[in-house]
């Protein structure tokens, strides 16, 4: 499926560790709309695309996405080294601290955990394609409110990079829905699911 390149996709290098930062960070890393639930929506969602050019968009995305996850983790972790007990107390970074220290645990910025309720797989390649669209502008969106919050360059740089990425999803998911309509469209059918059912023709 891949190989590991044993580097991030985009330098991370923070010089001034900020908990109050990692606070909002670590949203993207198990939060609702974050990277940890785009690779397993779309590693999920490939195994019943039943067309194999847009599965194989699902597994370029979604491991690019874990790449994405580590990252974020990378950014987090930088954010969060040594600290001192006194700064972790007023940046509120205790209750986070009494937890994990300052280990990395997908949560959301609100603190609520991880959720594989979060993401969808319905098995049917329009309705996992339209989730997926939105999914990416709901990621950027919430890049979009980090860059709002967060001044420092260090941290906005490996940020904005991506942002841009879901961009690029979000279009290559067009795409990906484009070639499932084409496909649908020419041979008269509105759906089709491989595991349970024959092209069903429209009226």
């Amino acid at each position: 499926m891949w190989t590991y390149d044993r580097r991030l996709q985009f330098p991370v290098k923070i010089a001034c560790p900020n908990a109050n930062t990692a606070k909002i960070i670590i949203t993207q890393f198990g939060g609702p709309d974050g990277e940890l639930a785009a690779s397993q929506r779309y590693l999920s969602q490939r195994y019943s695309m039943p067309f194999r050019e847009v599965a194989g968009v699902l597994t370029d995305i979604g491991t690019e996405e874990l790449a994405h996850m580590e990252m974020i983790c990378a950014i987090v972790h930088q954010l969060t080294r040594n600290l001192s007990i006194e700064q972790i107390k007023d940046a509120g970074f205790d209750t986070y601290f009494v937890d994990h220290t300052a280990g990395l645990w997908p949560q959301a910025a609100s603190g609520t955990p991880f959720s594989a309720t979060v993401f969808q797989s319905k098995g049917d390649a329009i309705t996992d394609l339209t989730e997926d669209m939105a999914a990416e502008q709901k990621a950027r969106t919430t890049y979009d409110n980090i860059l709002r919050l967060v001044d420092d360059p260090d941290v906005r740089e490996p940020i904005k990079f991506l942002r841009a990425r879901e961009i690029v999803h979000f279009q290559r998911f067009g795409e990906a829905m484009r070639i499932v309509t084409d496909k649908l469209d020419s041979k008269n059918v509105y759906a089709f699911n491989p595991e349970f059912d024959r092209m069903k023709t429209s009226d």
